[in-house]
């Protein structure tokens, strides 16, 4: 697999002239304050956005060009706010992951439901879901599709410390197996300890490029932020200490 990649991409006012490689195998991280143009980005760079200049390449195609099928079986996208049209069972929902390839396969189905711990909901409907409970089912969804690239925007916001850990390893296990991770995260401490790569954006640019010490270094933090903080602990476990 190659890479993913952004040249010159300007949407509007919301990202300006943003060039970006990303590497299959790893877990990147796009951060940036409210507004610098994280989810237009990552819209973009699954196809669902048309930038104004500038392209998205996927294996050297323009993503543009490609059938929206085989986008949709290649690249597995969340959204910040998922919505649910029929109030379906967990298990039903998580088995529309599969409509890219046009087939009702069980294994991807019970293994993504098992991922997130979903299996005791499997019968619920998602109308009596808490707010974790249903992000969860719907990462699932996109998991069950088997993508070689996962784009996801604010995955862990609605989640608990410990399912958060959970689909944390879970991520790193699809990385490994080769496909490429795009999270969204406002958790500087989440992308300082499970990303292999950091994009910093700031008002729709690009700011830094890098591993995440050195993107998300404390005078990269009062740059983009405006904030004075310090990272204590060690390599897995650093904690984000602020003022």
């Amino acid at each position: 697999m190659t890479n993913l990649s952004a040249t010159s991409l300007t949407i509007g006012q919301r990202v300006c002239g943003v060039d970006a490689q990303i590497e299959p195998g790893q877990i990147t991280a796009i951060c940036g304050p409210n507004g610098a143009g994280k989810s237009t980005l990552l819209s973009a760079l699954a196809g669902l956005l048309s930038p104004d200049t500038g392209e998205v390449r996927l294996d050297g195609t323009n993503i543009a060009a490609m059938h929206p099928r085989t986008r949709a079986q290649r690249i597995g996208y969340l959204p910040q706010d998922g919505e649910v049209a029929w109030d379906v069972a967990v298990c039903s929902l998580v088995a529309l992951g599969r409509m890219p390839h046009g087939d009702t396969a069980a294994a991807p189905v019970e293994r993504a439901m098992a991922a997130l711990d979903l299996e005791p909901l499997a019968d619920r409907p998602i109308s009596k879901l808490s707010g974790g409970e249903k992000a969860r089912a719907l990462l699932a969804r996109v998991l069950a599709g088997e993508p070689q690239w996962l784009l996801a925007d604010e995955p862990l916001a609605a989640l608990d410390i410990g399912h958060q850990l959970t689909l944390l390893r879970h991520l790193r296990k699809v990385a490994e197996d080769g496909s490429g991770v795009v999270l969204v995260l406002h958790d500087l401490a989440l992308a300082m300890n499970h990303a292999d790569r950091v994009l910093v954006l700031d008002r729709g640019e690009l700011i830094l490029s890098g591993e995440p010490k050195q993107a998300l270094s404390a005078e990269v933090i009062r740059q983009v932020w405006g904030i004075e903080a310090r990272w204590i602990g060690e390599a897995g476990a650093w904690a984000l200490v602020m003022g």
